[in-house]
């Protein structure tokens, strides 16, 4: 009875597949799983259209596979045709600004606040600079900023 139930609503578990890969999408941000949730919606169709579950599956086959090599490119140009090179997490924080949470020691190093996170941080010239000063991050290598006095 309830195989008989799935069969014949199948249009139900792609329209959750739809939804739950829809929301995937919302956290990942990178227009992959939305890909497959475009699948899951064609396959809804399909299902609604009386087809067979193993037309629904090749169908949401093909329409991802399709949706992924010929939709996913262009939406990726147009949702980014503004930047030339996206700074990733390390990178973005070139050229902020902060507060110096532990001195830097002269020649040392002490740790800065920028946006609720702390970095260890060390001055271009070597300079000391006092708790609570503003600094701006001018380089990193690997998890030590390198700042100024702003």
């Amino acid at each position: 009875m309830i195989i008989e139930y799935f069969k014949e609503n199948l249009w139900q578990m792609w329209t959750a597949a739809f939804f739950v890969l829809l929301i995937l999408e919302v956290f990942s941000g990178d227009f992959f799983i939305m890909s497959f949730a475009i699948g899951a919606l064609a396959s809804v169709l399909a299902a609604a259209c009386g087809m067979s579950f193993t037309v629904q599956v090749i169908v949401f086959a093909c329409v991802s596979v399709l949706t992924l090599f010929f939709v996913r490119p262009a939406a990726l140009r147009y949702l980014h045709r503004n930047d030339d090179h996206r700074a990733s997490n390390a990178e973005a924080v070139i050229g902020r600004e902060g507060t110096v949470s532990e001195a830097i020691e002269a020649g040392g190093y002490g740790r800065v606040a920028i946006d609720g996170d702390d970095w260890k941080a060390r001055t271009a010239d070597g300079s000391p600079i006092d708790k609570g000063a503003r600094v701006r991050v001018t380089a990193m290598e690997s998890i030590i900023i390198t700042v100024t006095p702003a």
